[in-house]
C-alpha cells in the first residue's frame, strides 16, 4: 500500500528548492505530489492547528467539555494543552479515534451506525451538565460523525430503530442533510436538544466541518443549534427514499412529537458557535502548497455533492479538456474539489464514495495519458475501510487488466477497496482525528 513513510522518504523531491528539477510527467513523482497535497489538506485542518485560537476565556464558574465526532478527542487534547483553569468533561469519538487526555475523558463509540457505547455516552454527557448555573460554561466539541456517535433515542424510540433507519439512510444514496434531518427527529439530543439541557450554563461550540457548505446546523446534526428543519421534511425524505419505518417511528414524525426547538427560540441567547476548519481551508493549503513547487492549482467547488460516480463523469470530461485543448486551464496543473459525495449501494463489494469516485474516474479516462489523480476522506477512514483512499495513473487500466480486474465489474459491484487493494494503491493513513470530508486532486501534465 501507499505508506506514509514512503511518502516521507519521496517528500524530499518536492521542497521548495527542489521546485525547478521536479519533473511531474515522472509517474513516481507525480504520486508522491498527489499524497503531498492530501498530508498538507489535512494537517491544515487538524484540531492542534486550528483550535487554540478559538478558545473562549474561562468562565467565573466550572468548565464542562462536551462533544462528538471523529475529531472530538484531538479537540479535547487541544483544549487540555491550551486551557487556563480547571476542566473535565466527556467526548465520544469513533473507535480507534481516540486521543490521550488527562481531564476529559474519551470514549470510542460505532460509527457510522450508532451502537451501545454511543447511547451510553450521551446519557452521562446529559447527567454531566445537569445542575451547572449561569457562571458555568459547557464547551462543545463537534465534529463530522457525532450523529452516530450521539446516539439518543427520542421519548418512545429504541436504538435499535435508529440503527435501522441509519443503515436505510446510508444505503439510500442521500446526502448528509437529508439523513441528518431525519436524524434529527429521531433523536432526544440533537437539533439543538443538548444545548437546551445544559441550560442554565452557557454554551460554547467549537465546530470541525463535514457538511458542503459549511451549514452549523447540519455538522453532526446541530446538537447544540437551533433547527430550521420539520418532522415534515424529515418523513419527505423518508418518502424521498422509499424507505420503510416501523409503525411507532413514523407515528412518532407525523404526530410532531420530533420536533426541534427553532431559530430565534429565546434559550438559545448568549450561546455562541465558531466554525474551525472547513475544507475550503483544506483546498487552499493544498493549492498553496502546489503553488510552492512550481505548479498552478485551481480549486473546482469545496462542496460538490452527488452520486461519486457522477461527479467523477463531470471531473474527467474537465480532465480531458485540459488535457486536450488546454482549457479551461492550461497544463501542467493541478484540480481541487472537495465536499461529500454519495453512493447508492447497488452491489455487496468493499469501498468507501472515494473509491467509488476513482475507479469511475479511471473508467472514465480510459488511460489518458498525463492524467493523475487522488481521492480521499479527510478522516482517514473511507466509508468503513481501513484506507482513506487511493490513487490513479494513467496505466491503472493497464495494469488492472494484467491483474485480471476489471474496473467495470469492480465498479458495478461497489467494490473499489478491492480494486485498488490489488494494484497496491490504496492510500492508507489511519485515523486522522479530523475530518472535513473529501479531497480529490487530479494531476493533468
Amino acid at each position: 500500500m501507499y505508506a506514509s513513510d514512503a511518502n516521507a522518504a519521496n517528500v524530499a523531491l518536492l521542497t521548495p528548492a527542489r521546485r525547478s528539477t521536479v519533473d511531474f510527467r515522472d509517474a513516481r513523482q507525480a504520486r508522491t505530489l498527489l499524497r503531498d497535497l492530501f498530508d498538507t489538506a489535512v494537517a491544515a485542518v487538524s484540531a492542534s492547528h486550528c483550535l487554540p485560537p478559538h478558545l473562549p476565556a474561562p468562565p467565573k464558574g466550572r468548565t464542562v467539555v462536551i462533544g462528538a465526532g471523529k475529531a472530538a478527542a484531538a479537540m479535547a487534547q487541544a483544549v487540555e494543552a491550551h486551557w487556563q483553569g480547571p476542566l473535565s468533561g466527556l467526548v465520544v469519538t469513533r473507535y480507534g479515534h481516540g486521543a490521550d487526555c488527562r481531564r476529559i475523558e474519551v470514549v470510542e463509540a460505532a460509527h457510522p451506525v450508532p451502537d451501545a457505547a454511543g447511547a451510553r455516552a450521551a446519557q452521562r454527557m446529559v447527567e454531566l451538565v445537569q445542575g451547572l448555573t449561569a457562571d458555568d460554561l459547557v464547551l462543545c466539541l463537534i465534529s463530522g460523525g457525532g450523529s452516530a456517535l450521539l446516539a439518543a433515542p427520542a421519548t418512545g424510540l429504541t436504538l435499535a430503530d435508529k440503527q435501522a433507519i441509519n443503515k436505510a439512510l446510508l444505503r439510500s444514496g442521500a446526502n448528509i442533510g437529508e439523513m441528518n434531518c431525519v436524524r434529527k427527529h429521531l433523536s432526544a439530543l440533537k437539533g439543538g436538544r443538548l444545548a437546551l439541557a445544559c441550560a442554565p450554563a452557557r454554551v460554547e461550540t467549537l465546530l470541525i466541518s463535514d457538511i458542503p457548505g459549511d451549514d452549523p446546523t447540519l455538522i453532526a446534526s446541530g446538537p447544540t443549534l437551533p433547527d430550521a428543519t420539520t418532522c415534515a421534511d424529515a418523513l419527505a425524505v423518508i418518502a424521498k427514499y422509499g424507505i420503510e419505518l416501523p409503525a411507532h417511528v413514523r407515528a412518532h414524525l407525523e404526530s410532531g412529537a420530533g420536533e426541534t426547538p427553532k431559530p430565534g427560540d429565546a434559550r438559545f441567547d448568549g450561546h455562541r458557535n465558531v466554525t474551525l476548519a472547513t475544507a475550503q481551508q483544506s483546498l487552499e493549503a493544498a493549492s498553496a502548497r502546489a503553488r510552492e513547487l512550481g505548479l498552478h492549482a485551481y480549486i473546482l467547488s469545496d462542496c460538490i455533492e452527488g452520486e461519486a460516480r457522477d461527479v467523477a463523469q463531470v471531473h474527467a470530461a474537465i480532465a480531458r479538456q485540459v488535457a486536450t485543448h488546454g482549457q479551461p486551464f492550461a497544463k501542467p496543473c493541478v484540480l481541487l474539489s472537495g465536499g461529500e459525495t454519495t453512493v447508492t449501494v447497488r452491489g455487496d463489494g468493499r469501498g468507501g464514495r472515494n473509491a467509488e469516485f476513482l475507479l469511475a474516474l479511471a473508467v472514465a479516462l480510459d488511460g489518458l495519458p498525463g492524467v493523475h489523480a487522488l481521492a480521499g476522506d479527510t478522516d482517514g477512514i473511507d466509508g468503513s475501510e481501513d484506507n482513506a483512499g487511493a490513487l490513479l495513473s494513467p496505466d491503472t487500466l493497464t495494469r488492472a487488466s494484467a491483474c485480471g480486474l476489471s474496473a467495470r465489474a469492480h465498479l458495478a459491484n461497489n467494490d473499489g477497496y478491492g480494486f485498488f487493494a490489488g494494484l497496491d494503491d490504496l492510500i492508507v493513513t489511519g485515523p486522522t482525528r479530523t475530518n472535513v470530508n473529501d479531497f480529490r486532486a487530479i494531476l493533468v501534465v
